[in-house]
């Protein structure tokens, strides 16, 4: 049984380049103003998952709070499977795509407010080739930056920053996508196909701007062609996509075939070349702690 003053902070010290120390400090003088007992788990990247759940019978948290990028609470996340234990959000990571999805405040003290807060939604969790997706994942141009970041020595934003012109001549687009949803099967060109259970890439540009997470559907979102113009408009927010640019197609289910390899990434996370992805929705949902404007902004 959990215990309702119990919160349980998992730590990624790596994740966004940044030091976590005085972050951790910071939160440790909040809480001790807050009725709560608090416990840190600092990962290592050795038997996370292992050390995660002894962590959970030990304390009995009612919140686990991720401070960490999307990575990381993909671990967590992986970890709550099946229990009744809500995650709170935040944001330490290179790009944030959760974060920026809820539109999570910068300031600290305002996001430990609102991860600890009473307003949670029920998110979808993906399952892509049986890895848990929560925010996006996608196959083509994107996945071979996070390839070429995590293989470079610079981290946070000016490491995808560096890393993004190279990436644009090096990667060998566009790719040809087999996709089998909603009974019908299209075979389509692109520069990327996005598998978006959230509407934003952690820079904020919106490439699935109909999108909810807790609606029991994800989209895919084929780009067909590099449009600068239609790059800024989703930088800008724009409630829709040109046709011409990408296509939309909503689905809870889908098989995506390629004739080679297709560079993959789930959750910032690169895995590899697929020419086959599979991609359906987990029985189980994630509770998560979000803004109270987040219902009615999104309509969840």
């Amino acid at each position: 049984m959990k215990s309702k003053n119990s919160v349980l902070l998992v730590v990624n010290p790596v994740s966004g380049g940044i030091s976590k120390e005085k972050l951790v400090a910071e939160i440790e003088r909040e809480i001790a103003n807050r009725p709560f007992k608090l416990s840190i788990y600092t990962t290592t990247g050795i038997n996370d998952m292992e050390s995660l759940k002894n962590q959970l019978v030990l304390h009995r948290p009612y919140r686990v709070l991720v401070l960490g990028g999307d990575g990381t609470i993909k671990l967590v996340a992986d970890v709550l499977e099946g229990l009744d234990i809500s995650l709170g959000i935040l944001p330490a990571g290179s790009a944030n795509g959760l974060a920026t999805h809820f539109d999570l405040p910068d300031d600290r003290e305002e996001q430990l407010e609102i991860a600890l807060g009473a307003k949670t939604i029920l998110a979808d969790r993906l399952l892509v080739n049986g890895n848990v997706c929560l925010h996006l994942a996608d196959l083509g141009i994107n996945a071979e930056l996070i390839k070429n970041y995590e293989q470079s020595q610079i981290r946070g934003k000016l490491g995808y920053i560096l890393q993004s012109i190279p990436t644009l001549f090096q990667c060998e687009y566009p790719f040809s996508f087999s996709i089998e949803a909603n009974g019908s099967t299209r075979e389509k060109e692109g520069i990327l196909l996005a598998i978006a259970n959230a509407t934003k890439f952690g820079t904020g540009a919106n490439i699935n701007p109909t999108g909810k997470i807790d609606d029991g559907k994800f989209e895919l979102v084929l780009f067909k062609k590099l449009d600068i113009i239609e790059i800024i408009k989703t930088i800008q927010d724009a409630a829709e996509i040109d046709p011409d640019f990408a296509e939309i197609i909503s689905t809870d289910r889908a098989v995506i075939r390629s004739k080679s390899g297709v560079p993959l990434q789930i959750d910032g996370e690169y895995m590899g070349e697929s020419s086959k992805v599979e991609v359906k929705l987990c029985p189980d949902k994630l509770e998560i702690a979000v803004p109270s404007s987040f219902g009615s902004v999104l309509g969840t």
